[in-house]
């Protein structure tokens, strides 16, 4: 009788563990609803059980009596959100990109305008200094030519005025030396040289005959002026040529 006593005893004691048990696992919460069942929450489940800890007093967020939660639609219009963004970043991205080309492409064509004016603007300063130069030149031509005929008349009067006073002994003089035979220069030099150097007898001279020397030397110092003025009239012809010449070969160049 006793040990059936004592069993039923043991039975009875076996619920008050069970309880003790119950009241100890009560300290203890672990929400294994809210991870999703792989090997590593397994081996992280498995830890936790190992050793005591106390959980945090969490409070379940309240899901609306009659409403359910469509995860798949959140995340859905979460998606849609996110693409409509992008969308907008890109077309900003190319708004931007569109516009800078667009300044670009105005910036080239103001360069290049601006090109064009400068190009334009030294062609005419090079017109504008071609025809300068070529009033100028034939400003210059123009006096030269008028200088030239000044003096040309101005010798011919001069020329006419000494020949007018002996005419007839100078032109026939002329005549004789342009009609006869060629000689070189040095026996040119010569006979012009002793043609000059005349001697002076006039020690013996009576006054008379020293009248007629003093005028014979005048009249021969009178033919030597006629024939430097001949000889400086051609060369101002002769230059004047040269000069109108060389003008018109100029011209000819620059056309």
């Amino acid at each position: 009788g006793s040990a059936g006593e004592q069993g039923v005893e043991e039975e009875a004691e076996e619920p008050e563990e069970e309880e003790e048990e119950a009241g100890e696992g009560a300290m203890y919460y672990i929400p294994a609803l809210l991870y999703p069942i792989t090997l590593l929450n397994c081996a992280v489940l498995t830890f936790l059980l190992s050793r005591p800890f106390i959980m945090p007093n969490l409070i379940p967020p309240k899901i609306p009596d009659g409403e359910k939660v469509d995860f798949d639609d959140i995340h859905r219009k979460r998606m849609e959100k996110d693409l409509m963004e992008l969308q907008t970043l890109i077309e900003v991205h190319f708004e931007g990109r569109k516009k800078e080309e667009e300044e670009l492409i105005y910036l080239k064509e103001r360069i290049e305008k601006r090109r064009s004016e400068r190009a334009e603007q030294h062609r005419i300063r090079s017109e504008r200094e071609k025809e300068r130069q070529k009033r100028l030149e034939d400003e210059r031509a123009r006096k030269e030519e008028e200088e030239a005929k000044r003096r040309a008349e101005d010798d011919a009067k001069k020329k006419k005025t000494l020949t007018s006073l002996h005419f007839g002994g100078y032109m026939q003089k002329l005549t004789e030396k342009r009609s006869g035979k060629r000689q070189t220069e040095r026996e040119k030099k010569k006979k012009i040289l002793s043609e000059r150097r005349k001697s002076l007898d006039i020690e013996n001279l009576s006054q008379e005959k020293l009248k007629e020397k003093a005028k014979e030397l005048w009249e021969w110092m009178y033919q030597l002026e006629a024939e430097k003025f001949e000889l400086q009239y051609q060369f101002s012809i002769q230059k004047y040529e040269i000069n109108v010449l060389r003008n018109r070969v100029s011209d000819h160049q620059k056309t």
